[in-house]
């Protein structure tokens, strides 16, 4: 409840600060709309921005499963096979030094205008921040456990099963959340560089429109979305990792012999 109280509070503060400023410079409508006139262009062309709306979701879904999924997967190989990781590693910090608009275009010729380049490009920014947060959790876990479970006769199998994949599922934790935070990008880059339908295709036409305002509705669509998608994830993964605590605001324990 204090949660959404204060998101309710902070998205009030920005709406007035975005109006001071679009009253204090006079910026013209085709530049910067107000919020009321935002809030207009959402009301009159809902029906239009939803079923976009849901073409970006469902790209941004797609990506994130099939992106994590990879990404979880690589780790492990990566980390239990020494030819692997000698091999693969390399390859992985490389591709990222190729920027993602780079990528598009040939995604785009090669998958089509359809869903399946904007799903690709998404999976490709989701992919490796899972597979580098899940192969450091797997590459950390703590040598005591290991050795104990050595001296009990575990096979490396167990050992990664009851003791590395737990040890390292907080740091793929913080990896998903990264991921879902960078998801949007993927399906929005695609969509800009050549689409059909979504609210990047939807945006890029309502500006070559001078259609500012539904430009900003649509944003204001995707953003929501995306927070809200963080947020869910945030939720699901604390609850799915319970022995990850939280020490940031806990406030240290009193002495009890203190005065």
């Amino acid at each position: 409840m204090r949660a959404a109280l204060r998101m309710a509070v902070v998205a009030a503060g920005l709406l007035v600060v975005w109006q001071a400023v679009v009253s204090i410079t006079g910026a013209q409508p085709f530049i910067l709309p107000g919020p009321l006139a935002v809030a207009a262009a959402l009301a009159k062309h809902g029906g239009l921005i939803l079923p976009h709306a849901g073409t970006t979701l469902a790209e941004i879904l797609l990506g994130l499963c099939i992106g994590a999924a990879l990404g979880a997967f690589s780790a492990l190989v990566v980390a239990h096979v020494r030819p692997a990781r000698l091999w693969l590693l390399p390859v992985l910090v490389a591709s990222q030094a190729v920027p993602v608009f780079a990528i598009a275009p040939v995604l785009v010729l090669w998958l089509g205008y359809g869903m399946a380049s904007k799903v690709a490009m998404a999976v490709l920014i989701i992919f490796f921040p899972v597979t580098a947060a899940f192969y450091d959790g797997l590459s950390r876990t703590d040598p005591g456990w290991l050795d104990l479970a050595r001296s009990m006769g575990a096979s490396r199998w167990r050992q990664l099963l009851h003791l590395r994949i737990p040890a390292a599922l907080p740091a793929c934790a913080s990896g998903l959340r990264v991921a879902t935070a960078v998801a949007p990008i993927g399906a929005i880059v695609g969509e800009w560089v050549g689409a059909s339908a979504g609210l990047g295709y939807l945006m890029l036409h309502a500006n070559a429109r001078m259609q500012v305002d539904l430009m900003f509705a649509a944003l204001i669509v995707l953003a929501a979305m995306a927070l809200t998608l963080y947020f869910t994830v945030d939720r699901l993964l604390r609850l799915a990792v319970p022995w990850q605590a939280d020490t940031l605001f806990q406030e240290p324990a009193k002495d009890p012999n203190a005065p």
